[in-house]
């Protein structure tokens, strides 16, 4: 499962009411646990969501490509890992989602993000600084 590629890892739980009636993750929660690891890096990286966004600077997902590879279902462990390129003005984070007991691939992601700067599509010198070690 792990590698050196992995710029951040965090470990969760699949809790109850997150599934379906067939006992598995409701695909939209897969969204929910991928924003909360970047929102978690971002602290990582001492960055605070909310304090970028009162100094005028929003990240915005601009695109997503899913891919659902083996459903997780309730009171599965998993650990939700990225690693993150920079292409021009967008950030590109990657997404791997492993059931924790078995290291099985469950989802995978590319999200694609750009700032919004004072209203206008733009670069953050903040954000680039902040990911520079893992560039």
């Amino acid at each position: 499962m792990k590698n050196d590629k992995y710029a951040f890892e965090t470990r969760m739980e699949v809790r109850d009411y997150e599934c379906d009636i067939e006992g598995i993750v409701n695909n939209a929660n897969y969204l929910h646990y991928i924003e909360h690891t970047r929102h978690l890096f971002l602290r990582h990286c001492g960055l605070s969501f909310a304090e970028m966004h009162q100094k005028g600077v929003d990240a915005v997902v601009a695109r997503m490509n899913l891919q659902y590879k083996s459903p997780l279902r309730c009171d599965d462990e998993f650990m939700s890992c990225l690693w993150i390129e920079k292409q021009g003005l967008k950030y590109v984070f990657h997404h791997d989602i492993f059931r924790a007991d078995s290291d099985e691939l469950c989802f995978r992601a590319d999200v694609v993000l750009v700032c919004i700067v004072n209203g206008r599509l733009g670069d953050s010198e903040e954000y680039n600084q902040a990911f520079a070690p893992y560039l």
